[in-house]
């Protein structure tokens, strides 16, 4: 328990430096929350009025006596309307209180969420793709979406309230006792059972909230994995077959969080069980002393009002200790996050890069994709600036992955690899990348107009130069063919358009791009032979004065190329076929000279 309440202190002090920017307005919450201790004082009073004052024939309180005028003091009539008049006023200044404190938590928390969701965000983009790989999207998206809003609720809901709650109880407890000590000490009496009874909560169930958390990213992840795979899922009929994927994982975690809410529902129960215990002794010992003439029968509605005050901020105490455990657990799944390291980091002391001649070489680069599977192997070329290089070679030899080295997506386990003579690790990541314009395989589009999907590449580009690029990209005759032009919504990954036509819109934000490596990863594998020779036509245009790499499972589609690098695997002799998914690749490449 020592460790875990050592890791709890920990995550405690990187929310509070998290929330620094925020240090001001969250004092502002605490000094409003300060107000509610005097204001719940005054509540009881105008009861107490009407009981000993009104009904009873006590003397009013020396601060009434003196303030209030004769004629008020001497009819019970204006007296009781005063204390009904004071009631009023009181609850409505209750009321603003708690909705300017409202209004403030709420603005505060939002922002403080807000600052946190994006500097989770902010770290996963630049993790490396390796660590994406492997964890894949939906327990990303579930700890910026549900796990980020702890520090709102650790730090406006859970410290802020602990601080003003005891400083309500120590003063409450005050009070009460200057009225009657000894019902303020059968009062308290309880207390060190509900202190006892959160220290067992938190033993108990504490570890289980992470567990939880786990399981419901668990259930996100089929959504997401069946919603962005829909027509897979319907053109073979598995939808039932997914929702009883969906509903197996989730139900694991509606289990898990049952068990939960029962024994958050048993400590509920036993706090308040203890807490009218104690009640119901303080209204016991006090209606023995008011028979005994020790204390006043308002006096005692004023304890029994002020009781209600204690016994609410011991309660509050006593069951945050027991919620305060989810949104640790939250706390503790983003800090996971933000302590990952990138496979690929950005260098201290980086070279400048402006803009590159485009002259690449691979010096002896190996990779593997971390589970022991190597893809590459001792490569070894020179590529010259302004050379046009085919890839080629059967599916899965690691075409790709040579293009994902150079612009390091990921960084190769042994060997390196050099632009214009440096190191790719010595240049920074924006600089290094800028130089490269990329058409993958998938166009994948953004769910924005077309205008600013080919604007992606360059977000301050004028009209006229997205009109130039999609006009080179042979894009500008279908788009303006549309009914909104290039202010067409694409839908979500450009579903509303063909593949052709995603393909040409990804040549057109090439174009913009103008960088002096150009990147095309079968880039006519999915059309029809009249878009294939668009987009070929297009292709010709790009790649003039650039460093260009054409992938191709085809040979007969590199004819134009300067220099064809073939990609071979295929298991070393000797091997089994059974082993032959774990076969080392070998690299082989050789020059053809455009006829």
């Amino acid at each position: 328990m020592r460790n875990g309440g050592q890791r709890t202190m920990r995550i405690y002090k990187r929310l509070w430096l998290q929330a620094r920017p925020y240090w001001l307005h969250i004092a502002g919450i605490f000094l409003l929350d300060l107000l509610a201790t005097p204001l719940a004082l005054l509540k009881p009073f105008p009861l107490k009025i009407a009981v000993d004052n009104v009904v009873g024939s006590s003397a009013l309180p020396k601060v009434l006596n003196a303030l209030l005028p004769v004629s008020i003091k001497s009819s019970r009539m204006r007296l009781l309307l005063m204390a009904a008049t004071l009631e009023v006023l009181i609850i409505f200044v209750v009321q603003m209180h708690y909705l300017l404190s409202y209004w403030f938590r709420t603005q505060i928390g939002e922002k403080l969420t807000l600052d946190f969701r994006t500097r989770i965000f902010h770290h996963l983009q630049r993790l490396s793709l390796s660590f994406h790989d492997k964890k894949g999207t939906a327990d990303s998206i579930y700890r910026i979406q549900d796990d980020a809003p702890c520090i709102q609720w650790t730090m406006i809901y859970g410290f802020l309230p602990f601080i003003s709650d005891l400083t309500m109880l120590v003063t409450m407890f005050y009070v009460t006792v200057r009225i009657d000590w000894q019902l303020a000490l059968v009062a308290l009496a309880v207390s060190p059972f509900l202190f006892w009874y959160a220290r067992i909560y938190d033993k108990r169930v504490g570890g289980r909230y992470h567990t939880v958390k786990e399981m419901e990213s668990s259930g996100l992840q089929v959504v997401q994995e069946t919603l962005s795979a829909l027509r897979v899922v319907k053109a073979f009929g598995r939808e039932d077959a997914e929702q009883d994927r969906f509903l197996r994982r989730s139900a694991n975690g509606l289990r898990a969080r049952v068990r939960l809410a029962f024994a958050e529902g048993a400590f509920g129960l036993i706090v308040n069980v203890t807490i009218a215990a104690g009640t119901g002794l303080v209204l016991y010992v006090g209606i023995r002393d008011v028979e005994a003439g020790r204390v006043t029968l308002g006096n005692l509605l004023v304890v029994l009002a002020y009781l209600t005050q204690l016994y609410g901020p011991l309660e509050t105490i006593s069951q945050q200790a027991a919620s305060m455990q989810s949104y640790v657990a939250s706390a503790h799944r983003v800090f996971e996050l933000l302590d990952q390291i990138s496979e690929v980091p950005e260098t201290s002391h980086p070279r400048p890069l402006k803009r590159a001649s485009g002259k690449i070489e691979f010096c002896n680069v190996g990779f593997g994709y971390g589970d022991g599977h190597e893809v590459l192997r001792d490569v070894s070329f020179t590529v010259s600036a302004g050379t046009r290089v085919g890839i080629f070679g059967r599916t899965g030899a690691g075409k790709t992955t040579l293009i994902s080295l150079m612009a390091r997506f990921y960084d190769p386990t042994s060997g390196r690899i050099l632009l214009d003579g440096t190191d790719l690790r010595d240049y920074r990541l924006a600089e290094l990348r800028a130089q490269f314009g990329m058409v993958f395989q998938e166009s994948v589009l953004f769910s924005t107009s077309i205008a600013e999907n080919i604007a992606y590449a360059r977000p301050h580009a004028t009209e006229q130069e997205i009109l130039a690029a999609a006009k080179a990209a042979n894009a500008h005759d279908f788009i303006t063919s549309l009914p909104e032009g290039y202010k067409t919504q694409v839908g979500e990954r450009g579903a509303m358009l063909s593949g052709g036509e995603r393909q040409r819109i990804a040549l057109a934000r090439a174009f913009l791009k103008g960088a002096p490596i150009l990147v095309l990863d079968e880039p006519t594998s999915a059309v029809d032979v009249k878009t294939e020779a668009e987009i070929i036509e297009a292709m010709e245009r790009l790649m003039r004065g650039r460093t260009c790499f054409l992938i191709s499972h085809r040979a007969a589609a590199l004819d134009h190329c300067d220099l064809l690098l073939r990609v071979n695997h295929g298991p070393p002799a000797g091997v089994t076929p059974e082993a032959a998914t774990i076969a080392t690749r070998k690299f082989a490449y050789e020059t053809r000279l455009q006829p």
